[in-house]
C-alpha cells in the first residue's frame, strides 16, 4: 500500500506491508516531516536555523532536533574532509538559490532547465570559465557545538544549509518510527532519499532509478532491490537546475570553490546502512567528479554513477539490476 504527497520542495512517498497500517504511519512522516521543516528551513523567518542566524556569534542552545541535524552535518562534513560541508549556505545563496525552489522555478531570470542532454551545471557560453560567485566555504570546523548541551556559536557571516543531510536524516527517523509504532514493515522515499525499516514484501521493495525521481517508475533507467533495513540516496544534477549569471547552475555546490562541480557525473546513487550515510556519499561523489568511483570503493559503498555523457559506473557490492527496455 502506498501514498505520495508533497514535501519539502520535493514529493515524499511512503509504502507499507500492511494496508491497514497505512493511516497510522502517514501520520508519523507528516510529523517527522513537518518536524525537520521547522527545525531546518533555511527559507521559512521562523524556523529554528533562521533563528540560529540571527542570533551569530553568540552562544544559543538549540533544540533536540536541530542538535541532531547539526551533529549529522557536521559528521558528514568529517567524514568526507569537507567535500559535505553544511557552511555552503552563503555560496548557494549567490548562486540564486535564495528562496524556495518553487519560487527559483518561477523567477524569468532564473529559468529552469530540466533537458537531460543540456550541459550540466555549465554555461552556454563556449569555453566560459567557473566563476567563484561566491568563494570558499567557511568550513564546518568554525562551528562551535556541544552536542551535549546542545550549545551552537554561529560565527558571524556563516550561513548554513542542511540540505545534503536532513532530508536523509528525516528519512531514517521516519522509516524507523513508522517500524516502531506501525509494526510492519516499510519504505520512506523522500525525493530520491530512500529508507526501508521492517520486514519487507517478498523480493524486496523494487527501486526505480533515474535522473528524475518524480518520472523514474514510469521510465526507469533501472531497477534494483532494497531489502530490510537498507537505504539508498540518489544525488544529481539534472532536476534542481535554474539559470544565473548566463550559465545553467543546479543545486550542488563544491565546498572548495563556492560554484558547482564541473560536470562528471547525472547523478549517482548510493546504497549504505542510512540514507544520511547514502545521501552523504552520493553528494561527496557529485563533487568529487572523476575521483569518485575510487573514493566509493575505498569506503566499501555500493554505488551506480551515471556519467553526462551517458557511460555508467558501478563500484563493487552493488545489486543486479533490471536494465530498463
Amino acid at each position: 500500500m502506498t501514498t505520495a504527497f508533497p514535501a519539502l520542495g520535493t514529493t515524499a512517498e511512503l509504502l507499507v506491508t500492511d494496508p491497514a497500517r497505512l493511516g497510522a504511519a502517514v501520520t508519523v512522516l507528516r510529523e517527522e516531516l513537518a518536524a525537520i521543516d521547522a527545525a531546518c528551513s533555511r527559507f521559512r523567518p521562523d524556523s529554528e536555523i533562521s533563528r540560529l542566524h540571527e542570533a551569530a556569534g553568540r552562544e544559543v542552545r538549540v533544540g533536540p532536533l536541530l542538535a541532531e541535524a547539526l551533529a549529522v552535518a557536521l559528521r558528514a562534513a568529517r567524514l568526507t574532509d569537507g567535500l559535505v560541508d553544511p557552511t555552503v549556505g552563503a555560496a548557494v545563496r549567490a548562486l540564486g538559490y535564495d528562496r524556495d525552489f518553487a519560487l527559483v522555478a518561477g523567477d524569468r531570470n532564473t529559468a529552469v532547465s530540466n533537458v537531460a542532454n543540456d550541459s550540466f551545471g555549465t554555461s552556454d557560453v563556449p569555453n566560459e570559465s567557473f566563476a567563484t560567485p561566491f568563494g570558499r566555504a567557511p568550513g564546518w570546523h568554525r562551528i562551535l557545538f556541544d552536542p551535549v548541551r546542545r550549545l551552537v556559536v554561529l560565527p558571524r557571516g556563516v550561513h548554513l544549509d542542511l540540505g545534503a543531510t536532513a532530508k536523509a536524516l528525516a528519512a531514517d527517523r521516519a522509516a524507523r518510527r513508522i517500524h516502531a509504532t506501525a509494526g510492519c514493515g516499510t519504505l520512506v522515499n523522500l525525493g530520491g532519499d530512500l529508507r526501508a525499516a521492517g520486514p519487507p514484501p517478498d523480493g524486496g521493495w523494487l527501486v526505480a532509478l533515474g535522473d528524475d525521481h518524480a518520472d523514474a517508475v514510469r521510465r526507469p533507467d533501472a531497477t534494483v532491490a532494497l531489502h530490510r533495513d537498507g537505504a539508498l540516496a540518489t544525488s544529481g544534477t539534472t532536476r534542481r537546475r535554474w539559470r544565473h549569471g548566463g550559465r545553467t547552475v543546479h543545486h550542488i555546490v563544491d565546498p572548495r570553490t563556492g560554484d558547482v562541480p564541473e560536470p562528471r557525473w547525472r547523478t549517482v546513487t548510493v546504497a549504505a546502512k542510512s540514507t544520511v550515510d547514502a545521501n552523504t556519499a552520493s553528494t561527496a561523489a557529485i563533487v568529487l567528479g572523476a575521483g569518485a568511483p575510487a573514493w566509493l570503493e575505498r569506503r566499501h559503498l555500493p554505488a551506480r554513477l551515471a556519467g553526462v555523457d551517458g557511460d555508467v559506473v558501478t563500484t563493487p557490492g552493488w545489486p543486479a539490476e533490471r536494465e530498463a527496455a
